[in-house]
Parts: C-alpha cells; structure tokens; sequence
C-alpha cells in the first residue's frame, strides 16, 4: 500500500533571519496602510492593513515557535517539542479567523453607511503592499513545504497579495468610475477568502493536536495488512496517531500462534515493524506481543 505522507524539504537549515526581516516588513507595510487607509477612507485598505498587522504577528509567531520546536527530548517532554510549530500555527490561524469575522461585520457596515473614497491613495498603498507582499512570499516559498506553522505564515502573505491586488482594482473603479460600493464589497471577498483556507488549516492543524489518524489512513487497511504475516493471530488495541507533521506513531497489540518460539516472535515483530514503515511511513512503534489464548482483554 502507498502512502502519501508530506516529508520535510530541508526547511530546517533555512535561516530564521529570513522570519524576522518578514516580520519588519510587514510592520512598516501595516503602518503605511492603516495611514493610507485613513487618508482615502477605504475600508478594504484599512482591511489589507489588519491583515498585515495580524502577519507580522504571525511571522513573529512562527520565528518563535520554530526555535522552540528545535530544543530536544528531556525528561518532561519525551517526544521534544517539535508540536511548539502546530502550537504556533493554531494560534496565527485562530487570529485570522478573528480577522475574517471582523472584516465581514466592518463590510455589511459600509454597505448601509457608504463614505467617500479616494481612488488615488487606494491605488498607491495598494501597489507598494503588494510589492512587499510578492517579497515576503518569495521568503518564505522554501521555508513553508512541509511545515504547517510556516505554511501558516506563508498563507497569511498569500491572501495579502491577493487582497492587495483586489483593493488596487478597487481604487482604480473608485478613481475612474465612482463605484464606491466596490470596496466593500472587495472586503467581503477577501474575509471569505481568508475564512474558507484559515479554516481547512486550522482542522488539519487541530487533528494533529488532538492525536488523531493521519488525513485518509484506515485503521482497518492495516489490522488486515499486518493479519497477512505468518503466525500473526490477531492485531488489536491499535492507536495511530502524528506526532507532528513528519512522524507517525503506532502502539498496538500482535497476538502470535502460542507454537512460536521466542526468538521467532522477535522475528515477527522486526517483519510487522518494517511493514508499518514500508507501508504507512510508521516510524516510532511500540508493539506488545500476546500468545494466542493469552491475550488481554482490551479490544
């Protein structure tokens, strides 16, 4: 059976300088848009610069947690604190969902309360935002691949580049054609866009947390697979579960024929090991071996 479990790229050897300059730019971005924003009183604008607020704060977030991710195992945390990234990536997720929401409240307002809009001002804060958005996406591209605190972080500058790009359009109808109504509307849009893949994020980044089987992995699959081995009875007492983005973890029960010898069961066990790496990219499993007749009674 094949699996399609995500491997790491070599993000880690990726300096984390890169995070901090991220971290700078996106602060001098978000003061400029918010003053911009004032200026021109565009609610999309000042939208684009919550949003880039929020990034810098995810990026800083991010910086951290993969320091912390980095510490090895001690007596406190056996497994080392690699879950300090999926920590961080639920935290920046849990914030842009926040933003979402608030830019959606901030939109429907403007729809019934409209104010005028300076075209110009839209257009300019717009195009440097997305300069800046473009660099900063171009920093973290390497770093996101297999890594969901990063990817967080990189999703976080995606939809900025995409909403620097709608507000932009936006100020030039303001500009040209006096369609005021366009910028609450683009602030709907990218609310939206920001809830629909914060939340896809945020449950992938949750099922890990909470200990649950890798996205698509059937339990059943392998209890059947491992049946096929010689002189395995039975498998039962199975839990699988990520120990972070790269690793799987299985602890599970294998009842043998009682005939079997013990150096036969260690034979066994090194064959149901190999297969949970070769087939489901199980790396770290802890096996407790029963004579058929003998087993416990936990199902």
């Amino acid at each position: 059976m094949s699996h399609d479990h995500a491997h790491s790229h070599g993000t880690e050897n990726i300096p984390d300088r890169i995070l901090l300059w991220t971290v700078v730019v996106n602060l001098g971005l978000s003061g400029f848009e918010f003053a911009a924003g004032a200026v021109s009183g565009s609610v999309a604008l000042m939208a684009d610069a919550l949003h880039n607020t929020n990034d810098a704060g995810a990026l800083l977030i991010a910086y951290v947690a993969r320091k912390i991710s980095r510490k090895g195992a001690d007596h406190r945390y056996t497994f080392g604190y690699r879950r300090a990234e999926l920590i961080g990536a639920m935290i920046q997720l849990t914030a842009l969902i926040v933003v979402g929401l608030y830019l959606l409240f901030e939109a429907v307002k403007r729809f019934f309360t409209p104010e005028p809009l300076l075209g110009d001002w839209m257009m300019i804060a717009a195009g440097v935002a997305l300069l800046v958005d473009i660099v900063t996406a171009w920093l973290l591209w390497s770093m996101s691949k297999g890594n969901l605190n990063v990817r967080a972080a990189f999703l976080h500058n995606l939809t900025d580049a995409a909403a620097s790009v709608a507000v932009l359009l936006g100020g030039a109808a303001v500009y040209w054609f006096d369609w005021y109504w366009i910028d609450p509307l683009l602030t709907l849009l990218i609310a939206g866009y920001i809830l629909h893949m914060s939340l896809g994020m945020l449950r992938q980044t949750a099922s890990i947390l909470m200990e649950g089987a890798p996205a698509g992995f059937h339990v059943d699959d392998l209890k059947r697979d491992i049946g096929t081995i010689p002189d395995v009875m039975d498998i039962h007492h199975v839990h699988v579960w990520e120990l972070d983005e790269h690793r799987r973890a299985l602890e599970a029960h294998i009842v043998i024929s009682h005939e079997v010898s013990m150096s036969k069961m260690e034979t066994i066990k090194a064959e149901v090991r190999q297969r949970l790496h070769d087939h489901y990219d199980i790396e770290h499993s802890t096996l407790e071996m029963e004579m058929h007749g003998l087993e416990c009674s936990t199902r």
